[in-house]
Formats: C-alpha cells, structure tokens, sequence
C-alpha cells in the first residue's frame, strides 16, 4: 500500500503541477496576477491544436498537430506551431479568443491582414489533441488484439500466456458478464465485437486521462462529442437489431386504453424512450469523467490559490490537498473502470431489448 500512495501521489505532482504551473506562467506572462483555477481547470478540459507537455520559465514546450482547413473550396495544411500558441494569425487563420466572442473561443477563424475576425469559419478537420489521443488508444487496441491472436496460434492447445490471458479474461467477462445476460445464449455473439471495443476504447480513454505521462491529460471521453458517437453507435445498433414485436409494443403498447385512446400518452412515452436512451448513454459517461477532473484539479489549485497569496501558506496546506487528489485518484481509477463497464452493459440491455419476441 505504501508503493501505490507514493505512486499515486507521483502521478498527482506530475498530473497537477506541470499542468497548473503551465497555466500560471501564461497567465503571469510579464506581470504577476492572481491565479484563475476556472481558467486552469477549462483549460485542462477543453481540446487544443496542440499537445501541451509543460512550462518551464517563459519557454513552452508542446507537440504540434496538423493544421487541415477548407475555406472556399481550397484545402490548407500546415502545423498547429505555425500559430505561435495561439497567438499569431497564418495564411489568413488565427485560432480565436474570447475577444472574438465566447463561442469562438479555442476554434479556428478566418482573419484580415490585420488580423481581424473576418466573420468566417473554415472547415476544420484538423488532428487535435483529442483526436491524436483516439488514435493512440485505437493503435493500443489493435496491438494488442494482433498479438494476442499470434500468441494463441503459437500456444495453440496450451494454456494461455502474457498478453493473450488478458485478452481471454477480458472476452469471457464481456461475453459472460455482460453480453450472454442481456442479449441471450443465441444472439450474443453478433454483437461481441462491439461490445469489446466500445468497453476497451473507454477503459483506455478514461485511464489516458489519468496518467502522468500525457501532461495537460487527453480528455478524451470528458468531449461530450466523442461520448454522444459512441451513443449513437449503439443507438444505430439497437434499432438496427429491433424486432416487429419491438415496434408493436412501442407503437402499441399492452396497456388499458384510457392511456392510448384519446391522447397516445403512452406510445408518446415509449416513441420518446428510444431518443432517450443514447441521450443517457452520452450524459453519464461524460459528466462522471468530467466532473472527477474538476474535483481532481480543484484540489491541486487550492495548493496554488493559498500560494499566491503567501509561499509560506502554499507550502504549508499543500499536504491536505495532496492527499485529497491522491484519494480522489484512486476514486478515478474505479470510476474508469465502471464507466466502461455501465456503458456496456446499457448498450447490450438495450439491443436486447430490441430483440424481444412476442
């Protein structure tokens, strides 16, 4: 136990402390102010056109992303770095502020030659943090699926051995668990595939989101646009599985007809339960992931905040919120784990109920 607390906490002083010290710098710049942890923690939250690894004095070390735009009709390529941080304009794009207007705020924009917004977005399809973190976690997934389908063929008969008894355990708890309970015996291994990339993509995406070693975290499933397509696969699923018996009883359901005559209250409340369900799927996964950062960060800004006013009392409180992040980190790590798992597990209660048979 105690090689896990200071590992924790190692995590908690590289996750924290690099991120917010990052933020202080930018926000210090020439002159000292006081320390904004809603800006910091946004930040954090928020998607970039670059991979920020950390600050240190007025230098800023990050990885550029590319740049792809349509504007017009023209395709522009170039790196993120080109846009000096955010605070230079490039072929006629800048990546826009809060001076701009809120809602523009972190997105690309079109600018005049002096630099002022023009009025126009281009389409943007650039690789950004986010996206380079999916990309990661999908190489992960595929790296391990092709060698652990080698190591079966190598120790074909044999009991299985690294890599390949994670992948095994990993198929009998889906399959077991989760996917023979809600869809059945017959069915379930239509939808196995699914099921066991949807569970390890938001495993490995929550467990990103942890680690030190992505600084400024990819907070992959804390983007309310990646949880709602995730959703929406399985929303597509699930109708594309249901059955006639599915839609008599969604359209006419068995119940007195006082509740469908005159006023169809109850086909209006399950027409509505359809739309609700992907609803759900998207608004749990991304506000339990989004709200354990905020209380994770919260904890390390304190440290931050007493700072600014006083060294002396930065110094002195900081074990208090240490060990709070420490605490709330381990909270996490079950958290990554059971929103995979609910998230999963709804899918395939919901494509069975699909199925259902009259």
């Amino acid at each position: 136990m105690k090689k896990i607390f200071f590992i924790l906490l190692t995590f908690v002083l590289t996750f924290g402390f690099t991120d917010l010290n990052a933020s202080e710098d930018k926000a210090n710049n020439t002159k000292k102010e006081a320390f904004n942890a809603g800006e910091v923690i946004m930040e954090h939250l928020g998607d970039e056109h670059s991979w920020h690894i950390l600050s240190w004095r007025e230098t800023e070390v990050s990885i550029p992303l590319p740049v792809i735009l349509i504007n017009d009709g023209k395709l522009t390529c170039f790196m993120s770095s080109k846009f000096n941080h955010g605070h230079s304009a490039y072929k006629g794009f800048k990546i826009g502020s809060e001076s701009d207007g809120k809602d523009l705020s972190g997105k690309i924009i079109c600018v005049d030659p002096s630099g002022k917004y023009t009025g126009k977005q281009p389409l943007d399809f650039s690789i950004t943090k986010n996206v380079l973190g999916i990309f990661i976690v999908a190489a992960i997934i595929i790296c391990i699926v092709l060698s652990s389908a080698k190591k079966a063929k190598q120790r074909e008969g044999k009991e299985p051995k690294g890599v390949q008894t994670l992948t095994e355990f990993l198929v009998d708890f889906i399959s077991k668990d989760i996917a023979v309970p809600s869809i059945g015996e017959g069915a379930y291994l239509k939808y196995m595939n699914y099921l066991l990339s949807v569970f390890t993509f938001i495993f490995l995406c929550n467990i990103m989101g942890l680690l030190p070693f992505f600084p400024g975290g990819a907070n992959i499933t804390g983007n309310i646009a990646v949880t709602l397509t995730l959703a929406l696969f399985t929303f597509v699923i699930t109708q594309a599985s249901s059955t006639k018996a599915f839609w008599k009883h969604t359209i006419n359901p068995d119940v007195p007809t006082w509740l469908k005559l005159p006023v169809p209250l109850m086909p209006a409340l399950e027409f509505i339960e359809i739309f609700t369900k992907p609803f759900s799927l998207t608004v749990r996964l991304f506000a339990n992931i989004t709200a354990g950062h905020v209380i994770m960060l919260s904890l390390v800004c304190i440290i931050f905040i007493f700072g600014n006013q006083s060294i002396v009392l930065g110094y002195s409180t900081s074990i208090i919120p240490l060990i709070f992040s420490v605490f709330m980190m381990l909270i996490e790590l079950l958290v990554a784990f059971i929103q995979a798992y609910v998230f999963t597990l709804l899918s395939a209660i919901y494509i069975g109920m699909a199925r259902v048979r009259h």
